[in-house]
């Protein structure tokens, strides 16, 4: 099977033996007793990429947003989410909603509709601003300056889920290289910092470790820190994951740029085959790449077809959609050959459905 599902962008495995050796998966130690000294050094050297003052290490994404709204239950607050945010921040605004915190949603990526929902809201609290710092459904970064500078005028917040973006886009985003450089993330590649920034990520997807990262300003994660009850309830990241995460920072040091121009090329040569039959890709070269105008029981016959036919793709339907749709995950694990083989069977399935 052509399998373009695994969201491993920069086609980083980390098997047993390319690891340095551990002696067990874990101390048995809750975070807010004892951390290994992997995990700072491993926090400290995303913080450096990532663009903030500090950061911490969790388990997840899901534990960091469980976290992240209850841990700063001192400071009053209304939230406000992107309509098109991934649904584990959300999950974590809803336990915060259980409390008796306002959340309300705003169209996305759109701060003037942001604007009006503050105005109409009438709230005194200060304004909690999440969303994701990249959408793969339509392909595009938030506005996050526009939504920064709202937060901090304002005295709020601003909360991004940055899982996608990290590890893939980066500094000076321009047509050669598309992503950037240094694989930052979405903080990197909009130019935006300051103390009321707070940022969540999984290594999961563009690192290959599977593990979060919290940054922000060094009074914002003492805070997290404190009063965070999956540091004291759940298990921390085992030491498996921390040298998996380490591995793969120094992979992003040494030769990251490279793995992501290798990554642009294949993406540019899928939507350029995609072009050629006639087909249109969405408007982004992330490596997640969609079908344009094929939408509802069309993708999903199409789906079955290609699956037919050897290929796996994605039939998904994201928040900012109206419909299910087709989408190819590309890596820098992939092949020339693979997406040539992919377009083929595209044609193939296409051409049955006319």
């Amino acid at each position: 099977m052509l399998d373009f599902t695994s969201a491993l962008y920069l086609g980083l495995r980390h098997g047993t033996s390319s690891l340095r050796p551990w002696t067990a998966l874990t101390t048995g130690v809750p975070a807010a007793l004892r951390e290994p000294p992997e995990s700072a050094q491993i926090a400290m050297a995303l913080a450096a990429l990532i663009g903030v003052e500090r950061a911490t290490m969790a388990r997840s994404t899901l534990h960091a947003f469980w976290d992240l709204f209850t841990a700063f239950d001192n400071e009053p607050r209304a939230i406000f989410v992107d309509a098109g945010a991934y649904p584990i921040a959300r999950w974590g605004t809803e336990r915060t909603a259980l409390s008796g915190v306002a959340v309300r949603a705003f169209g996305h990526h759109d701060p003037d509709a942001l604007r009006a929902r503050l105005r109409r809201a009438k709230v005194r609290e200060r304004p909690w601003i999440v969303t994701d710092g990249y959408c793969t459904g339509c392909g595009r970064l938030a506005p996050l300056a526009e939504y920064g500078s709202i937060a901090r005028e304002a005295g709020g917040r601003l909360i991004i889920d940055d899982t996608q973006a990290l590890g893939i886009l980066g500094e000076h985003m321009s047509a050669k290289p598309p992503y950037g450089s240094g694989g930052g993330g979405s903080l990197r590649a909009t130019g935006t910092s300051g103390p009321h920034v707070l940022l969540a990520a999984s290594l999961a997807k563009g690192f290959g470790a599977p593990l979060c990262v919290i940054g922000g300003a060094m009074a914002a994660i003492d805070r997290f820190e404190a009063a965070s009850e999956t540091r004291v309830h759940a298990s921390p990241p085992s030491l498996a994951d921390l040298h998996a995460a380490e591995r793969a920072l120094r992979i992003n040091r040494e030769s990251g740029d490279r793995l992501r121009r290798r990554l642009a090329a294949l993406v540019a040569r899928f939507r350029h085959a995609l072009n050629r039959l006639g087909l249109t890709p969405g408007r982004s070269l992330f490596p997640v790449q969609r079908l344009a105008g094929i939408t509802g029981q069309a993708a999903a016959a199409l789906y079955r077809r290609l699956e037919q036919l050897g290929v796996r793709a994605v039939l998904r339907r994201p928040a900012c959609a109206s419909n299910q749709e087709l989408a190819f995950v590309i890596t820098a694990a992939h092949r020339s050959v693979q997406i040539d083989r992919l377009v083929r069977q595209v044609r193939v399935a296409y051409s049955r459905a006319a």
